[in-house]
């Protein structure tokens, strides 16, 4: 297999983040012990996020029970939860006056329910200090349990977000210890428990797929009532990590997003730096939709 070169295109090349609001919050988390996925995970568009009043929150801990071959977060045995964890994050979510927040954790097959208890305090904290904030939770599979969506559901976040990562024929080697169709099933069963409710996905692009398998993926999420998608470039964090196999071009970015809008997702956001949480709080807005709204679960 031809090995990628290592070097950057220029698109993909950002400002290291710094500056005395971005030194601020980072301090603020510290003193929080708070974890956000946009420094575990080594997100390039940290500062823009955090300037724009949107940030991305990891809950549970920072170490996770599986190993997804991708993933930079730290994998093996989770510490005990923190039983404040809402109500802190719920603090800093206000200091920080943000107007849109993503929720989303490791992996927590070690608990009974995934952790999705915690999920649902932090919706209930933060909407209770600030109730225009907005609250997505990027939610893991939950090994598949209803119950453990039942009880985040009934906190009635503005938007359900759960990715599938990649297509059907790579998703073994990419997330080994997680299952293609139970991740479609698990967005299908929050429309089917919740009809009102907003769900999302996101893919990554560049791990050697074919455009036939990303279409395929799309309309699978589509059938499912998927709502919004994401689709960005992965970045191999490092040489441990499964291979990047090609760097996808804005242009390339454009006629994804084009595909999945003629496929029927009422947004797509798709670009060579796009995360799951890019720009959220735009493609929340784009639906017009309130968690008042919501139907009751």
């Amino acid at each position: 297999m031809h090995k990628p070169k290592k070097s950057l295109p220029e698109w993909l090349k950002v400002k290291i983040p710094g500056g005395e609001n971005y030194l601020r919050i980072q301090k603020m988390l510290r003193s929080s012990n708070l974890h956000t996925v946009c420094e575990e995970a080594r997100c390039p568009n940290i500062g823009g996020c955090w300037d724009r009043g949107t940030a991305t929150f990891m809950i549970l801990g920072d170490i996770c029970t599986r190993a997804c071959r991708y993933c930079a977060v730290t994998s093996g045995k989770p510490l005990a939860l923190d039983p404040l964890e809402a109500y802190k994050l719920s603090k800093v979510v206000e200091k920080m006056n943000l107007k849109y927040v993503v929720i989303t954790s490791v992996n927590r097959d070690d608990l009974e329910n995934g952790g999705a208890e915690v999920f649902a305090e932090c919706v209930h904290h933060i909407k209770k200090r600030l109730p225009a904030c907005k609250v997505e939770v990027l939610i893991p599979d939950f090994e598949g349990k209803k119950s453990a969506l039942e009880i985040v559901l009934k906190a009635r976040p503005d938007t359900i977000n759960h990715n599938i990562e990649t297509v059907r024929s790579i998703f073994p080697k990419v997330r080994p210890k997680g299952d293609y169709d139970q991740s479609l099933k698990l967005l299908e069963t929050v429309k089917l428990l919740n009809s009102s409710s907003v769900t999302k996905s996101g893919i990554m692009v560049g791990l050697g797929e074919k455009i036939d398998e990303i279409k395929e993926t799309m309309k699978e999420l589509v059938a499912v009532g998927c709502d919004l998608l994401t689709i960005g470039q992965y970045l191999q964090p490092s040489s441990k990590h499964i291979e990047r196999v090609k760097w996808y071009s804005p242009v390339e970015f454009n006629e994804l997003a084009d595909i999945g809008r003629g496929i029927g997702f009422k947004h797509v956001v798709s670009g060579p730096l796009v995360r799951s949480s890019y720009h959220a709080d735009e493609q929340h807005a784009a639906l017009n939709v309130d968690s008042k709204d919501l139907a009751p679960v």
